[in-house]
């Protein structure tokens, strides 16, 4: 009987909430009728084979409960598109505080923003071992540089990999890289593309633009969104790194960079009743045939969470193929495939290539 990949979630929040729905979505569907799969199968492994084993969070209403019910509490807001889950003997123990709670939070009303349990913290290196976790998968929110740390610290300790889902740099830190490499831990990161989201739709039209001839000179992309990660981006302290993250990832298509007063790519503003809903404003501005001036604009909306979770079920199981491989250090194909900050940045088209190479373990 082939073994689970037993993960260890960081975060019960939205993105965790569609990873867990879908990992008992799809045990109920074959691969011809069931949407949204990259791979249905992805080197042996299938969705199926994945197993939550711990969980942590620092909210009141999720410190102490079942994770299938932790995912559904608020101030989760994710479309729930499988209510019924199976019994899990995980329950969501307390992490570490640190920054991960923006203080503005506190304005907010209870059902859309976190509120602290009192609960102590637990010690997250112990807890991952005993639950014989293999990787972690980091859904802290944006800006806690701390927690991030924190989890990555207690990961090197446990000896478990990581997927960091969040744009605090650690598989594109040297130091960090070099720290999972020397463990042969394997490490994937950092901040997660969406399946089909603002960044990739950004990236694809930039870099179409680039090699059709003409000169981009300006362009924009303004999210808004109703989620907790958007109103704990109200906090501008916090995005410092989000920013690089999304910016970085659309400069990497240009044949030269714009210079910062002609390109602004970030989130834009906390529209509550969005909830988990993304709306994303894009515009390019640019100078064809004859120097005559061109522009796009497009508008896309997406549900956050579930697009998060479609591309986190391949990372998963990519990080397994390397444990099952003895490789650690950060997986670069992958990286460059699923994340907005890899530590090489590729086109999207070298880098889903350079991914298949990998899950066919036909690396050079």
């Amino acid at each position: 009987m082939k073994q689970k990949i037993k993960i260890a979630i960081a975060g019960v929040g939205n993105c965790a909430s569609s990873l867990v729905q879908g990992l008992e979505y799809y045990q109920h569907k074959n691969s011809e009728d069931a949407a949204g799969l990259i791979h249905a199968e992805l080197g042996g492994y299938r969705l199926e084979d994945i197993e939550v084993v711990a969980a942590f969070d620092v909210d009141r209403r999720k410190v102490g409960q079942p994770l299938n019910k932790a995912i559904f509490a608020r101030p989760n807001c994710t479309t729930i598109f499988q209510q019924e889950l199976s019994n899990t003997s995980v329950t969501v123990e307390m992490g570490p505080v640190l920054d991960g709670i923006a203080s503005h939070m506190e304005r907010y009303p209870d059902d859309r923003a976190f509120r602290l349990s009192e609960a102590e913290p637990v010690a997250i290196s112990e807890v991952l071992k005993a639950s014989s976790a293999e990787i972690l998968v980091c859904y802290l929110p944006v800006g806690s540089e701390q927690a991030v740390r924190h989890y990555t610290q207690a990961c090197l300790d446990a000896g478990v990999a990581m997927v960091n889902c969040v744009p605090v740099f650690i598989a594109s830190h040297p130091e960090f890289a070099e720290e999972f490499k020397k463990k042969g831990l394997p490490i994937i990161g950092d901040d997660i593309k969406s399946q089909f989201g603002a960044t990739l739709l950004h990236r694809i039209i930039t870099r179409t633009l680039g090699d059709r001839g003409v000169k981009i000179e300006r362009t924009y992309q303004l999210n808004t969104g109703g989620n907790t990660d958007f109103l704990n981006m109200l906090e501008q302290t916090r995005l410092k790194t989000k920013k690089i993250s999304k910016t970085e990832a659309v400069q990497s298509q240009l044949d030269q960079r714009l210079a910062d007063e002609n390109i602004h790519i970030g989130p834009s503003d906390y529209v509550p009743w969005q909830n988990d809903n993304k709306v994303c404003f894009l515009r390019l501005e640019w100078r064809g045939f004859g120097d005559v001036p061109m522009n796009l604009e497009a508008r896309l909306s997406v549900e956050d969470s579930p697009n998060s979770a479609g591309v986190v079920v391949d990372a998963i199981r990519c990080t397994k193929l390397a444990l099952d491989r003895g490789i650690g250090g950060p997986l670069d194909a992958a990286s460059a495939c699923m994340m907005k900050h890899p530590r090489e940045q590729m086109r999207d088209s070298d880098a889903f290539a350079a991914l298949e190479r990998f899950i066919a373990n036909k690396m050079e």
